[in-house]
Parts: C-alpha cells; sequence; structure tokens
C-alpha cells in the first residue's frame, strides 16, 4: 500500500509506529505487523472464520486548520492492471459511500479502499469501532464485487 497525499501538516513517523496507536491495539488485544511507513496491518476474520478482512491504521496523521486526523483503510476490490477502477465498479462505491454512517471510498494505485477518518487522539474504543466499520463495510463490498473471491 502506499500513503495518501501528504496533509496540511503531515508529520514523520517512526518505523515503530505511532506509540498510541500501538498501546491501543495491544490493549485491544490485536494482533498486527507494521509495514515500512511504521502503519499497523490487522487482519480479522469474518463470518465465522469463511471470510477475512485486511484493515490499516495509518500511523501518520493529517491536518487541515484545528483538526489532526487519523485514517483507518480497508480494501474490497483490486483492478488487475493497477489502473483505473471500471466506471461501473466506481458508481457503485460512490453508491455506497452515500449510504455510509462512517468513511467512504477511495481509489489507490488500481485499489478500491475504504477509509474512515476519526481524531487523531481518539479513544481506544472509537479507534475499536472505526476499525471494525472499515473491516465490515470493505469485506461486505468485496464480497458484492468479486463473489467467491476473499483476496483481502
Amino acid at each position: 500500500h502506499t500513503d495518501p497525499p501528504g496533509g496540511d501538516g503531515a508529520r514523520a513517523v517512526s518505523k515503530d509506529g505511532d506509540p498510541q496507536v500501538r498501546a491501543q491495539l495491544d490493549a485491544l488485544g490485536y494482533k498486527y505487523q507494521l509495514d515500512g511507513d511504521g502503519d499497523f496491518i490487522l487482519t480479522f476474520s469474518l463470518d465465522d472464520d469463511k471470510r477475512s478482512q485486511m484493515a490499516y491504521v495509518l500511523s501518520r496523521t493529517q491536518r487541515f486548520g484545528s483538526l489532526k486526523v487519523r485514517e483507518i483503510w480497508s480494501p474490497a476490490y483490486r483492478t488487475g492492471d493497477g489502473g483505473a477502477l471500471p466506471a461501473a465498479i466506481a458508481n457503485r462505491l460512490l453508491e455506497d459511500g452515500q449510504l455510509s454512517k462512517l468513511g467512504g471510498w477511495v481509489s489507490q494505485d488500481g485499489v478500491a479502499v475504504f477509509v474512515v477518518k476519526i481524531d487523531a487522539d481518539a479513544s481506544q474504543q472509537t479507534l475499536d469501532d472505526a476499525i471494525d466499520y472499515a473491516v465490515r463495510a470493505a469485506d461486505q463490498m468485496e464480497a458484492e464485487l468479486t463473489p467467491g473471491q476473499d483476496e483481502f
């Protein structure tokens, strides 16, 4: 994965990840790995272990004015060539985004990713809820767009 474009005031992050996020994920009992950017990669079993779903909790935060946000990503669809999403897929994601309580869809290097943005200093419970929502939204869309497959 690739980090999103740097926001106004984005800060550098250690390869060990944000210590606040690490402490929260540890307290929640989540197992994770770190990627080269210091982002946390989690994999969840869903649907009585019939499906799995990945999530990324980004260590880097972004600022706009007084707002400081952290992103939680969960991928759902990958194009075969890493190019633009097909129009029908992109339109379906836009339709789904209108119904979403949290977050929305983005296209990142040919991958449709559900992104939830929360306050960078959010509580452990808020982080847990955001991860849960992103994972469920992305897995549901992945199952719809690629029936019988479970890449993420």
